[in-house]
């Protein structure tokens, strides 16, 4: 099964974007059974989706994985739900700002992830990786992707889908970003337990671990 990755390029005047250097370094040391690729998106309402919505026609993927930037936290985010709204606090980088719009006329309010995300949660926990369960993925570019990605995959029981936010990327002898920041290395290894979990719950694999308890404080 091929598994799709996403990541977002730069914006809001910053020249990289943690989301795609994390996505990238872990398709170029990718060594799984699975063919893995990686895909990066406009940083803009109308682009996003349709890039990724043709990486899927082109390779469908039966594991697929939307990253993005989350400044000012220092913990991987695994996405529960994307909502049907856009509100932008800054423009896109094609300049549009959307304000109380939703995401798809008359679409569902929400939509869950098909991500198994307590067994990812304890297993990037364990790889020793901050992470938490976050229940809010915003309402800039990032939610309205989350959203157009889990509504393709609603439905589809062999499919596995959902969004992960990633800090800044702490520097070797670079000051900290403000908020927080993990290394390069810590985004690629949480990367690839979330797709390695994905996996195993696709092909059955996850088993017990589905139901393993989550360890106190493991969502903070």
């Amino acid at each position: 099964m091929t598994v799709l990755l996403s990541g977002f390029e730069p914006f809001d005047g910053a020249a990289t974007n943690a989301s795609w250097r994390a996505v990238s370094a872990l398709r170029d040391v990718w060594d799984g059974a699975e063919p893995l690729v990686a895909v990066e998106l406009p940083c803009t309402f109308a682009g996003a989706w349709p890039v990724l919505r043709s990486a899927i026609e082109e390779h469908r993927p039966r594991v697929v994985v939307a990253v993005g930037l989350a400044g000012g936290t220092a913990a991987v985010r695994l996405e529960r739900v994307a909502i049907n709204v856009i509100d932008a606090r800054i423009p896109d980088n094609a300049g549009s700002a959307p304000v109380d719009v939703p995401v798809v006329e008359d679409g569902p309010a929400a939509y869950f992830t098909t991500l198994p995300l307590k067994p990812a949660l304890v297993a990037v926990r364990e790889a020793g990786v901050p992470v938490a369960v976050s229940s809010t993925a915003g309402t800039y570019v990032c939610n309205a992707t989350f959203y157009d990605l889990a509504r393709w995959a609603h439905g589809q029981d062999d499919v596995r889908a959902g969004f992960v936010h990633v800090p800044a990327v702490s520097e070797p002898g670079a000051p900290a970003p403000d908020g927080g920041s993990l290394s390069l290395a810590a985004l690629v290894r949480a990367m690839r337990v979330v797709v390695e979990t994905a996996l195993s719950d696709l092909d059955g694999r996850l088993g017990a671990d589905a139901a393993r308890p989550v360890p106190a404080g493991a969502e903070h």
